[in-house]
């Protein structure tokens, strides 16, 4: 069983409130526009860090980071990257990824908005956590945490982490 923070546009802020809802966690994992590769850094410091670049991050991020991340966490298939729509409405590049690798758990960050829905067509679950940072045109910080045992997504939470500075 791993528990999983989820976050994504931090844009090169780490709001202090987030640190606590690491605590139980065992992996974080960020979908994009890290922002600095110190922020990255930190969060590797916490704990196991997966992570992908975003359309922000520069090259430093972009050598430790790849652009998509394929990997399994228990028994679930994940794919994951910044820029990818959403059920029914993907990038091309998200959905010829889709195709070809069939994932449970669909990860993406970019639009700033948070959402979870699971795709009929594709059987699969689809998370954007909406965005940790403060810049962009959300209201209000948010991050997702969820447990996966065995082939189970499973207490998924949505954390507010306040208004936007």
């Amino acid at each position: 069983m791993q528990r999983i923070a989820l976050l994504s546009d931090t844009h090169n802020y780490l709001d202090p409130k987030i640190f606590k809802y690491f605590e139980s966690c065992d992996q974080i994992w960020h979908a994009g526009d890290i922002g600095t590769i110190s922020v990255s850094d930190e969060l590797s410091k916490l704990k196991s860090l997966i992570a992908v670049y975003g359309n922000i991050d520069g090259h430093d991020i972009r050598k430790v980071h790849p652009l998509n991340q394929h990997f399994m966490c228990e028994n679930v298939k994940i794919y994951m990257t910044h820029i990818g729509g959403y059920p029914n409405r993907y990038s091309l590049e998200a959905l010829k990824e889709i195709r070809e690798n069939m994932p449970q758990l669909f990860i993406c960050g970019h639009s700033h908005i948070l959402k979870v829905m699971y795709d009929e067509k594709y059987k699969l679950l689809h998370i954007n956590p909406g965005a940790a940072g403060n810049h962009g045109f959300h209201a209000v910080k948010t991050m997702v945490r969820f447990t996966i045992d065995a082939d189970k997504i499973k207490d998924l939470e949505v954390i507010e982490l306040g208004k936007r500075a």
